[in-house]
């Protein structure tokens, strides 16, 4: 590599010494490589003048003759350089080129005798001189690690699937906005930098603004301030944007990564939950073309309406221990222990529920691959949701799952800024027990609840997650464009 490189830049002072720039500032393009190629036999014929650029793929120098192949984000195709067409000492430059090289040729069309559609150069000239060698182009690059870690060595080597996944996420997150945006929703952003973290139970990342001498958190949420706009008046709002939480990394987790979350004055999770499964069918059927689609190898039918089932039905359906039956924290500890399950003694009796919601979606029933909803949640995990109508001790919340994966979180939210203050402080007493996740209290939101919120429904939906299921990968640091990565050994 490092031999490689040096060879490169040799030539790069050689082409400089000839009075070539390598790095012109101006570039010329009559057409893209798929337009060329989809008009071809229109364009075609030694009449025609057009001009491409693009990277050079293939370089094949058989004396005073060069085949090359040139791609650009379109497509890509042959060109053919002769010394008799370009002059010798233009010709000569050529033996100066490397794969990976940018170039801009103007030509006219033909076909080889071998039925190749090809570009024959009149005039060539360089555009950008790589220094540094592409990944091998047939084989892929396939360690995972380095196509995570330097994407654009994955995008040059896997081009194509590559491309694809993230043309897939792209199209989820403009046709989620374009459905919300028919139902109603306004669009708003709230901070990035908060000076109090809220909306969910996670631990943030910190930092510090010199200027106003204040540590500031980076948002593992927007919930509160949307629900402030709520309470100004709008009735219905939306954000897409990146969030960010201090937590562990694994196949569905990233430190940052992208959340829609809306809520809707006058509606309560119910009618989320119709949102919800609508906006994900009407997603499926644009990107996808149907509702029916396949992840991991299971066929998931996203058609609405979706099963509906209370949170503690499931893990005793699922896991065989019935939460009612151990209504304090250590007993109910004490049977999870005895079911071969892990119990965090720092944790209360709401998060060990939780957290078997978790080993149930890992036992990999084929029920649970399908799309659902999981409904009635526990209380002292779900500090800002309404108590429900008529279950007591639970409280009106539901996830959707798809795949196995949780792809959200939504509420009939809380509006009673008595009891909201008093589950903050709950939070709080937890949070000194040990439990680094929980909720702080926000006086300026609890100020905001105060003057008056109207029943409000909300929901977050994990973009990222969506994507994973679109696209039909297994990570989310595959529909991640940069994710976050361990440290090398070169940075240890």
């Amino acid at each position: 590599m490092a031999d490689e490189r040096e060879v490169r830049i040799q030539r790069l002072q050689t082409l400089r010494e000839m009075g070539i720039n390598p790095y012109p500032n101006d570039v010329e393009r009559t057409h893209t490589i798929a337009e060329v190629l989809r008009h071809f036999d229109e364009l075609a014929g030694p009449e025609g003048s057009l001009t491409l650029v693009g990277r050079i793929r293939l370089l094949r120098e058989m004396g005073k003759v060069t085949f090359a192949k040139l791609e650009d984000g379109s497509g890509s195709i042959q060109i053919y350089l002769r010394a008799n067409d370009l002059g010798p000492e233009t010709y000569r430059t050529i033996k100066l080129l490397d794969l990976g090289d940018f170039i801009q040729v103007s030509g006219f069309l033909f076909v080889t005798r071998t039925g190749e559609r090809t570009l024959h150069v009149k005039n060539y000239r360089l555009l950008t001189k790589s220094l540094r060698p592409l990944p091998e182009k047939y084989h892929g690059l396939e360690d995972k690690e380095i196509r995570q870690r330097k994407r654009y060595l994955d995008l040059i080597a896997n081009g194509e699937e590559i491309k694809r996944v993230f043309v897939i996420r792209s199209r989820v997150i403009s046709t989620m906005r374009r459905y919300l945006d028919d139902q109603g929703y306004i669009e708003v952003e709230t901070p990035t930098l908060q000076p109090i973290y809220g909306g969910a139970t996670a631990r943030p990342f910190i930092t510090h603004h010199h200027t106003l001498d204040r540590d500031l958190y980076l948002r593992i949420a927007v919930e509160l301030y949307l629900k402030r706009l709520i309470v100004g008046g709008f009735e219905r709002v939306y954000e897409i944007g990146r969030n960010f939480r201090n937590e562990g990394i694994d196949r569905s987790h990233n430190p940052e990564f992208t959340v829609m979350e809306c809520y809707q004055a006058y509606a309560d999770y119910e009618e989320m939950q119709r949102l919800v499964e609508e906006m994900i069918a009407f997603i499926a059927r644009e990107v996808k073309g149907t509702t029916r689609i396949t992840y991991q190898g299971t066929e998931i039918d996203l058609t609405p309406p979706w099963r509906r089932m209370s949170l503690l039905e499931a893990i005793k359906q699922y896991t065989g221990i019935d939460t009612e039956r151990y209504p304090d924290r250590e007993s109910l500890a004490e049977e999870i222990r005895a079911h071969g399950y892990e119990a965090d003694p720092k944790l209360g009796r709401g998060r060990l529920i939780d957290n078997l919601k978790g080993a149930m979606l890992r036992s990999g029933h084929p029920e649970l691959k399908q799309a659902f909803f999981l409904t009635d949640y526990p209380l002292d995990v779900s500090p800002l949701t309404k108590q429900h109508r008529s279950v007591p001790g639970v409280v009106e919340r539901f996830q959707p799952f798809i795949g196995g994966l949780e792809c959200g979180n939504a509420f009939t939210e809380l509006n009673d800024p008595l009891d909201q203050r008093a589950r903050f402080e709950d939070q709080a007493r937890q949070r000194a027990l040990g439990d680094e996740e929980a909720q702080v209290l926000d006086e300026d939101f609890l100020e905001a609840l105060e003057v008056g919120m109207p029943p409000t429904g909300g929901i977050g939906i994990g973009v990222d997650r969506l994507a994973m299921l679109m696209a039909d990968v297994e990570t989310i640091r595959d529909v991640i464009l940069f994710p976050t990565m361990r440290k090398t050994a070169e940075e240890q």
